[in-house]
């Protein structure tokens, strides 16, 4: 059995994909600009599309009750309360990023950040 050794040449390799993902991360991150809406789906709908720059509250009901409760304030759109078992939706960061969502698979509620210009689409927004 032949004993795996590490090379030179395999470091240099691995120093380099790491630099190379690093200044990709980097330039998304500054070039991905604010969006200025946030558009609420629910069940593949669109029903709401809040503008980021006014503070709102937006509660999101099925079947008569409240499941989320989406909150923008300082820009940024959050989950505040959800009735889901797991919650993720509502540990989820704020978000203010063209692109950005936050999910709520349970409750069938997608968040997604967009720009003014953007169009929404039914089927691909």
């Amino acid at each position: 059995m032949e004993k795996f050794r590490v090379k030179k040449a395999d470091i240099i390799i691995i120093a380099a994909a790491l630099c190379a993902a690093a200044v990709l991360l980097l330039c998304l991150n500054l070039f991905a600009g604010h969006g200025n809406v946030a558009v609420i789906e629910q069940d593949g709908a669109v029903i709401a599309e809040l503008p980021l720059d006014e503070d709102a509250t937006f509660e999101v009901k099925a079947d008569g009750k409240v499941t989320n409760t989406v909150e923008i304030k300082d820009g940024r759109v959050s989950v505040t309360k959800a009735d889901c078992p797991d919650k993720i939706c509502k540990n989820h960061r704020p978000v203010s990023k063209n692109g950005e969502s936050i999910i709520c698979l349970p409750n069938k509620v997608v968040i997604t950040v967009k720009g003014s210009g953007e169009k929404v689409d039914g089927v691909a927004g």
